[in-house]
């Protein structure tokens, strides 16, 4: 075990990878044993040119691990969201009205807490989304501020050399290795020294070229793919506003009762009760889209900030890092090098340009069709709501046309009694009536 151990295990308790048992590293390795054959790793060792450990074998360098620089981790993340939304609701709660309070006397405490109770599962998950968003738009801004950090740094000093050769490489890759650790793990201080290791190795600035052209592809896209997730969470939080309102639709024309037309009273808080159904509803969408229209514009400022130290970078790397590179071949002549730098470049940009027009064609699509959903959507509500309308509208208009004409014709025939019974009156008040006494007749009298 102790040669396969790294120098600065010596004295510590390890772990064996393979049996998983514990082992004691001696204090003092054993010089004049040689290291084993150690499997091509770049991003774990790396060969020091020209330089021999005291058993005559090329020296390793101890290399860092790269790390993601643009994507935190999603249960960090998540887990910040979690406990802010968690938070968020917690605070909100002890604001919330009475039931029977009117929405018109809420105060703005009451008014924000309703937004967000009134429809507790959407306005939860919308939350969650957003939070979720905003705790990895603060996680990239703090690996973006690490990264501007590192572009500080004196990478390639001149005290080493004015140009980078074959000769002195080794002293350019020391030096990266000798920064610190926590400034050294950086997009540029990594490709620099890939950059400077794959120098060392081939000595051909035209292929150093091309494989830096194509790291500061893979960066890019590593960066374009670090957004996938927050611009679905933007997608996602409108969206979800628009589903809270089609349920709170479809509970208050659910509600709508016109059982007896012909009790007015109820009809006309049925109609209040669907009106203020509808206010609820569209609560969702209202708290879904300021959401959105939050989360947007530190999305695309943070996205814009990336691309900017992306291109300082690739900057860097061709006005100093490729002008001081040397491979002997022309006697220095480095207008091959630009030439081919140049096509590279055109090329990549050529190749960015067609991919980043599909993707704007796709996305303006997208956008078409969310907005044509969305305009359908709102037409196919409108249309049924007006149509339930109408048909209570053209029910209550019946049933009252109904009552109408039964009072009608009841007046009708009061009216008609009244005027037989003034007739009848006045024909009495022309006669005189007379009245006789009628004897009746005994047991006894005579007949």
């Amino acid at each position: 075990m102790s040669l396969m151990a790294e120098p600065d295990m010596a004295g510590q308790v390890v772990r064996c990878p393979g049996c998983e048992a514990k082992l004691q590293i001696p204090d003092t390795l054993p010089l004049e044993e040689s290291p084993p054959p150690v499997s091509p790793q770049p991003r774990v060792t790396a060969r020091a040119h020209g330089r021999l450990n005291p058993t005559g074998q090329p020296q390793l360098r101890k290399a860092w691990k790269e790390e993601d620089p643009t994507n935190p981790p999603a249960r960090i993340t998540f887990g910040i969201g979690l406990g802010l939304t968690v938070l968020w609701f917690a605070i909100i709660y002890f604001f919330q009205a009475s039931p029977s309070k009117l929405p018109s006397d809420y105060t703005s405490g009451e008014t924000l807490a309703n937004l967000f109770y009134k429809h507790f599962t959407v306005s939860f998950a919308n939350t969650l989304f957003f939070c979720w968003a905003m705790a990895i738009c603060y996680l990239k801004w703090k690996k973006l501020q690490h990264q501007r950090t590192a572009m500080l740094l004196d990478v390639l000093p001149m005290e080493l050399g004015k140009q980078i050769n074959a000769q002195n490489v080794g002293k350019f890759v020391d030096h990266l290795y000798r920064l610190p650790v926590n400034l050294r793990d950086s997009l540029m201080v990594n490709r620099i020294r890939k950059a400077l290791e794959f120098f060392a190795v081939r000595q051909n600035v035209t292929d150093v070229s091309a494989m830096m052209v194509s790291q500061s592809a893979i960066d890019g896209s590593r960066i374009m793919g670090s957004y996938i997730l927050l611009r679905a969470f933007l997608w996602a939080i409108p969206l979800l506003g628009f589903i809270g309102t089609v349920v709170g639709l479809s509970h208050a024309i659910g509600g709508m009762s016109f059982a007896n037309v012909e009790d007015v009273g109820k009809i006309v808080g049925s109609i209040n009760n669907v009106t203020s159904g509808l206010g609820t509803a569209f609560d969702a969408t209202l708290l879904g889209l300021i959401l959105a229209v939050l989360l947007n514009f530190p999305l695309n400022s943070l996205s814009k900030h990336e691309e900017e130290a992306l291109n300082d970078i690739d900057a860097f790397c061709n006005e100093v890092l490729l002008p001081r590179l040397n491979d002997g071949a022309g006697g220095g002549n480095s207008g091959g090098i630009s030439d081919s730098v140049v096509q590279a470049l055109a090329s990549t940009q050529r190749e960015f340009l067609a991919n980043f027009n599909e993707l704007s064609a796709r996305m303006l699509d997208y956008a078409d069709n969310l907005d044509q959903r969305t305009a359908q959507y709102q037409q196919i509500v409108v249309q049924e709501f007006m149509n339930n309308m109408n048909a209570m509208r053209s029910e209550l208009q019946l049933g009252l046309g109904d009552s109408m004409r039964l009072t009608s014709q009841y007046i009708a025939g009061l009216e008609s009694g009244l005027q037989g019974l003034n007739t009848v009156l006045q024909q009495l008040g022309e006669k005189q009536i007379v009245v006789q006494q009628v004897k009746k007749k005994g047991w006894f009298s005579r007949a």
